[in-house]
């Protein structure tokens, strides 16, 4: 046999973590089989179904969340994913999208090339403790918790030097890819160790986040996240199922229109059993609730306009929908995307306000008589080339901190009159030593390509998109 590469070392890693997580929190099995049951379903009456991404690619589709401690923590797993085919990907500051005590900010872990994404698009959503932001610690706790964080061993050496073997030479042998996976899973296994039940206690008063990254010797998979063809079924069924999902359904609405972006919801945290160290040295049992099951649906990436159209409508949905139900804000936030967001995918796309891909149609479909238009909306409506939706492959600070927020059994502590530390996607960058990517970069590149691809095969003299 010969070397494993990256994107199956991904592919069983995501495989075998699905598995162990299933183990440790069956209610994720429960989530998982009707994940499965909903996507063929919908795939069998819906010939559209598996217009974004494929349905095979939907059904293996998978995201994880990790959290950790310090800068040197986040290196490693930058390692550990590199030697996957995993790049950071995006900049979240969860501080600032919740409500809630989160001090943490985050990037994604994934494939960037298409074809990789189409091998295996798993990511792991990564989140970085801010024990330096005043609003949160004190320079006593900082200095305690930095201490406490640095005492841990999170990755053992033999999995780092494997990563880095990896990396270097585009996978492994059989062999040692074997022991790269089997380390690499149980290293995000929820670990047994007792935990200083004071200690975890005088984090979880600034944030329950916070303890579960600072509270504890080492790290784990706080949730796996199946893609679902569609989430509001799958919201009813589970409930069905006597899951209890948090309130609502983070994101865009459920509407008439195109699917963009992301929506994401989750069952609730589950108390599970922990031991805990006693002031007189013993330990007993107690809970904790910091791990639930997510679920999503993906849609289609939107431009920097876009975006902001869409940001634009959910503040408005806000304000308008200070104090009611969750039913009724949904029936609200449908009202204002009818009102305001294009309809179409064409509308999308010509007012270039979503990414796609283009390609010229086949010869007999083209128009014969004169040659091709410069502009892409005539080549579009005059059906010279043919437009397909790039499917959103990253993440929404305000999604992520609202299931963060509802998972949480407190708001915890903010100090808001102290100034909050500064981060951003150069500093994230030289913290990990690698570039960190602009998501709306890595999609412009796949519509440009595509574009020009299309416009030579038309003859047409390249140019940019109006």
């Amino acid at each position: 046999m010969g070397t494993v590469p990256a994107w199956r070392l991904r592919a069983a890693f995501a495989r075998r973590l699905s598995d162990m997580y299933g183990t440790e929190v069956p209610a994720y099995t429960t989530l998982s089989a009707a994940v499965a049951e909903i996507n063929e379903d919908v795939s069998r009456v819906d010939g559209d179904a598996g217009r974004l991404g494929g349905v095979e690619r939907v059904a293996a589709e998978r995201h994880g969340a990790i959290r950790v401690g310090t800068p040197g923590e986040l290196r490693q797993v930058a390692a550990i994913f590199g030697a996957m085919g995993m790049r950071p990907v995006g900049f979240y500051d969860l501080r600032e999208a919740s409500s809630s005590s989160v001090p943490v900010v985050s990037t994604a872990f994934r494939p960037t090339e298409p074809a990789e994404l189409a091998r295996n698009p798993f990511r792991v959503f990564t989140s970085l403790l801010t024990s330096a932001d005043r609003r949160f610690f004190d320079e006593d706790l900082q200095t305690r918790l930095e201490a406490f964080l640095a005492r841990r061993e999170l990755f053992p050496a033999e999995l780092l030097e494997l990563a880095d073997r990896a990396e270097r030479d585009g996978g492994l042998d059989p062999e040692p890819a074997e022991r790269f996976l089997a380390l690499a899973v149980d290293a995000f296994r929820l670990s047994s160790d007792p935990i200083d039940g004071a200690w975890y206690r005088e984090l979880a008063r600034v944030s329950a986040v916070a303890a579960d990254i600072g509270g504890v010797t080492g790290t784990h998979i706080n949730h796996l996240t199946p893609r679902v063809l569609d989430i509001d079924r799958l919201y009813a069924e589970m409930g069905r199922r006597g899951i209890t999902m948090i309130d609502e359904i983070q994101g865009p609405p459920r509407w008439d229109g195109p699917d963009v972006l992301l929506r994401q919801t989750s069952f609730r945290a589950l108390e599970e059993k922990r031991r805990f160290r006693t002031a007189d040295g013993g330990t007993e049992f107690g809970t904790l609730r910091v791990r639930f099951g997510e679920v999503e649906a993906r849609g289609i990436a939107l431009t920097t306009t876009g975006r902001a159209l869409y940001d634009d409508l959910m503040t408005e949905t806000d304000r308008r929908a200070a104090g009611v139900t969750a039913v009724d804000r949904a029936e609200l936030a449908r009202a204002v995307w009818t009102a305001r967001f294009p309809r179409t995918e064409r509308e999308l796309a010509l007012n270039e306000q979503a990414f796609f891909t283009y390609r010229a149609t086949a010869p007999e479909r083209r128009p014969t008589e004169r040659q091709p238009p410069q502009d892409l909306a005539a080549l579009l409506d005059e059906g010279w080339i043919e437009a397909e939706p790039i499917v959103y492959e990253d993440f929404l600070p305000r999604s992520a901190a609202g299931i963060f927020q509802s998972n949480l059994t407190d708001a915890g502590t903010r100090d808001a009159t102290r100034s909050g530390t500064h981060y951003d996607r150069p500093w994230l960058a030289e913290t990990i030593g690698r570039p960190v990517q602009d998501p709306i970069d890595l999609y412009a590149a796949q519509r440009d390509t595509s574009l020009a691809e299309a416009r030579t095969e038309l003859a047409v003299p390249p140019s940019a998109p109006a």
